[in-house]
């Protein structure tokens, strides 16, 4: 079996106004250079033997140090960005519902049967998102590997894992926190158990 450790990259810039960044390139502010030495902290005593990130700027920024501190190479995987958001890209909640009221009400009721409009397929991400992870888990058994990545893109992966409905990641997993620690273990058998969740980093050794 193999635990992934998966991490929301650090606080952006378009956090403070909740805005969808989804695959914006969006920069860390100085809070999220903190977090992400923090993580790097966190990662030196961990016991990681491999350091995965989505190839988005603020993954790839949050998930260097780790790597270094861990004494691991960097790896990046585009399986791992975020959801693409469409036209909700860079709005917030508020400004989708004056844009698109139908579209935004629909995407609240059941966010997988209904993605953004011109956003990808929640179903398709997850997909790929859960195939990152299932390599990574083959690549390292009896290991532990730490993933950075975005908050929606873990959610529907964890949703796929466990066996509930994509159309439900919002209200089972309403919050998941720059930086916070969410780990997953992998049997060889492919059956996973949550073994923590968007956990602060001093909670999780």
């Amino acid at each position: 079996m193999t635990d992934l450790v998966l991490v929301r990259h650090g606080e952006t810039v378009w956090h403070a106004e909740n805005r969808y960044a989804g695959v914006s390139d969006v920069e860390l502010t100085p809070r999220g250079h903190e977090q992400a030495a923090r993580l790097a902290e966190w990662a030196a005593d961990a016991g990681l033997t491999a350091v995965l990130a989505s190839t988005l700027s603020r993954a790839v920024i949050t998930a260097t140090a780790a790597a270094e501190r861990a004494g691991r190479e960097l790896r990046t995987d585009a399986r791992l960005v975020e959801l693409d958001f469409g036209q909700g890209e860079g709005l917030t909640s508020a400004e989708m519902a004056a844009r698109f009221p139908e579209a935004r009400a629909a995407f609240e009721a059941d966010p997988a049967a209904h993605p953004l409009p011109g956003g990808e397929d929640p179903r398709a991400a997850a997909e790929r998102f859960v195939a990152a992870l299932r390599d990574a888990a083959a690549a390292h058994p009896g290991g532990r590997v730490l993933v950075v990545a975005h908050t929606t893109a873990i959610r529907l992966a964890l949703c796929a894992l466990i066996g509930v409905p994509l159309g439900e990641y919002r209200r089972l997993f309403p919050r998941l926190d720059n930086c916070a620690l969410t780990e997953v273990r992998l049997r060889d058998d492919g059956r996973p158990a949550l073994l923590h969740y968007n956990c602060p980093m001093g909670a999780v050794r």
